[in-house]
């Protein structure tokens, strides 16, 4: 593998739109650089890298399961790109794996980036990433992306991985039109923020995208979804983005009091009465960070301060995502 270790891959925070972009809402996803990873080599050909060699030696036999699926796909012709198997394959010999500081089942999108990497590495005629990618090319993208990585997860709409892949914030309109865009990070107070809340355990996003799909069977729950959730979730992607800050922390309000509401079972239980208690206090606001269930979940302050403190004080992380630079 030529420039191993050059390119490095970022984990992803869906912002807005777990869950309801299965029935098509807007969804907003930015990548997240605290979090990342790079295709390497063990330190049996790297003398001047040292690593956790365990971490590598699993990360490397999860790559050989995962080379037997990717095979399947390219002998069906499901995998419309030159990827250079015979390469993958000498370089898995040679003991490649995934360098990872992106923690699994958290909602960071740690198959995402592990995909982009090995789009990147091993196909020959890629679509280069970044701002500036058309939509076409991202529509592309994404098709080539969510079949590479449907062995992790079932099925995958491929966004995470596209989003690592392009490397900026992605707005999705619907599942036929993502474009990249800006968030006008000046348009927030600046003490107010966008931060991440460790639960202390990983969750599995199958079992409860299933639960979710069994619960829009009643009609009383699907009209939730449909006529309060979905038109929320799209609120506040649309008051983020033209920075209608005001707008924006309403309808955020509302989101979150649907989700404490009619997603409990994708709330940890050891932070659903902190999440009430932003919702009755004002402080701050939870919201769900992917499938939830575990992982991190999202809080969104306007007194980053006051929140660090309440977090420090109930003995759990918090990781400042997104915050206004200082105006002095």
């Amino acid at each position: 593998m030529e420039n191993q270790g050059k390119e490095i891959f970022y984990g992803k925070i869906i912002l807005f739109g777990e869950y309801g972009i299965i029935f098509d809402s807007m969804a907003l996803t930015i990548p997240f650089t605290h979090f990342h990873g790079e295709l390497s080599f063990d330190n049996k050909f790297n003398n001047y890298k040292y690593t956790d060699f365990d971490f590598a030696k699993n990360s490397n036999a999860q790559l050989e399961s995962y080379s037997a699926y990717l095979k399947k796909l390219i002998e069906s012709g499901q995998l419309n790109v030159n990827f250079d198997f015979n390469a993958f394959v000498r370089d898995l010999d040679n003991g490649l794996y995934f360098e990872s500081t992106i923690p699994q089942g958290y909602g960071l999108g740690s198959s995402g980036a592990l995909v982009a990497s090995l789009y990147n590495q091993y196909v020959s005629n890629k679509i280069e990433g970044g701002r500036s990618v058309g939509k076409h090319d991202t529509l592309k993208l994404k098709e080539i992306f969510a079949s590479m990585e449907s062995f992790f997860h079932g099925k995958s709409s491929g966004i995470d991985p596209l989003n690592s892949y392009v490397q900026y914030p992605l707005l999705i309109r619907s599942k036929k039109e993502i474009e990249t865009v800006e968030i006008p990070r000046r348009k927030f107070d600046e003490n107010s923020a966008i931060f991440l809340v460790n639960s202390g355990f990983p969750g599995k996003t199958e079992p409860l995208v299933n639960l979710f799909l069994g619960n829009c069977q009643q009609p009383a729950y699907f009209h939730v979804i449909s006529n309060k959730y979905i038109p929320l979730n799209n609120q506040c992607i649309h008051s983020l983005i033209n920075g209608e800050m005001i707008d924006f922390f309403d309808s955020l309000k509302s989101l979150s009091q649907i989700q404490y509401e009619y997603f409990s079972e994708m709330i940890p239980d050891r932070l659903k009465p902190i999440w009430k208690e932003g919702l009755d206090t004002g402080k701050f606001n939870m919201k769900l960070c992917g499938s939830g269930g575990g992982g991190y979940l999202l809080g969104f302050t306007s007194n980053i301060k006051e929140t660090i403190e309440y977090f420090n004080a109930h003995e759990l992380e918090i990781i400042t995502v997104y915050k206004s630079p200082s105006r002095q």
